[in-house]
Formats: C-alpha cells, sequence, structure tokens
C-alpha cells in the first residue's frame, strides 16, 4: 500500500460518469472511506457551440467520457468499494492493480492546479539565481506562468540578450 494517495483513472458505462462520481462520494461519507479516498474529478472543458440559428453558447463537455478520476489510497477496501459502485467497469491497469498516473500526466489533465505566485512584474529588476547565468541582474520583459517562465533581458559584453529562465531561478533584486 502507498503512503501518499495517488489519481486513478475508473472506467466507467458512457453517461454514468457523474452519477458514478456521486456514489463515490457519498460512499465516502456514509462508510467511512474519508480516509483513503480524497477527491473525485471529472475532467471537463467549456465549448463554443453555435446552433441552427448562428447563436453562439457555451457548453461544459467532458474531455475524457467514459472516465472517472479518482485521488485515493489503494487498499484493498478502498479498491473494492470502487469497483463495486454501480456503473464501474474498472479502473484502469491490470484487472489484479490498477496503475496511478504520473505527475506529469497528472500536470497535463489539469486535475490538480499549482498556484505560482511572482513577487515581480514586467519592468522589475531581477537577480538571476540558479543557473549558467547565476549572479546577473536583468529587467522582466515577459512572465508566463502557465509554463513557469520568466523573460529577463540580461546585459554582459555590453549588449542586452533576452533569456527565457525559469520562475525559480529569479528573484526580485534589492534596489
Amino acid at each position: 500500500m502507498s503512503e501518499t494517495p495517488r489519481w486513478y483513472v475508473v472506467h466507467t458505462y458512457s453517461g454514468y460518469e457523474n452519477k458514478v462520481a456521486q456514489n463515490i462520494e457519498k460512499g465516502v461519507e456514509n462508510q467511512g472511506f474519508g480516509d483513503r479516498i480524497f477527491e473525485v474529478r471529472i475532467p471537463t472543458e467549456t465549448v463554443e457551440e453555435y446552433n441552427d440559428d448562428g447563436k453562439k453558447r457555451e457548453v461544459e463537455r467532458k474531455v475524457f467520457p467514459g472516465y472517472v478520476l479518482v485521488k485515493m489510497l489503494i487498499t484493498p477496501e478502498s479498491w473494492y468499494f470502487v469497483r463495486n459502485i454501480r456503473g464501474v467497469t474498472g479502473f484502469v491497469g491490470s484487472t489484479t492493480e490498477p496503475i496511478p498516473l504520473t505527475e506529469k500526466e497528472v500536470e497535463a489533465l489539469g486535475v490538480e492546479l499549482k498556484s505560482v505566485q511572482v513577487n515581480f512584474a514586467v519592468g522589475n529588476s531581477v537577480k538571476v539565481t540558479h543557473g549558467p547565468l547565476e549572479g546577473f541582474v536583468g529587467k522582466v520583459v515577459g512572465i508566463d506562468t502557465d509554463k513557469g517562465i520568466v523573460q529577463v533581458s540580461v546585459s554582459f559584453f555590453g549588449r542586452d540578450t533576452l533569456a527565457d529562465l525559469q520562475l525559480g531561478e529569479v528573484e526580485l533584486a534589492e534596489e
């Protein structure tokens, strides 16, 4: 049994995703699985649709119809409980041992959003704390928190050069 909860993919009958998610959440409350089953998610996306009149409306669609994501600790009891919810056909993985999603897969699916706090803005001076430009000071030209990148204009050898750095590689410079 793993010590930390992981995300697992549960295969359901198509159209049963919401009902399965509700039943898992009810079971967590009623049967005391709160210490082993932590979250249930159905990945969705918002899509713009146009009807016959040409009117636009936003619709929420399931990204993976027939699948529900569950963050849980796998024990024989929790595995049996989820496996036997009405509408569940099984876990993704072998029939005896479900395979958890990797960190990259969880990140790519956007299941767990990691918030990034940046204490500098475009135009601020920052000091590079890691990497080949360590110790240099430059001006922030752009910030992309989704990709975790900050674009910095660094001056060396008398020329300004743009460098794309990770957010963790820079800190606000003392002025």
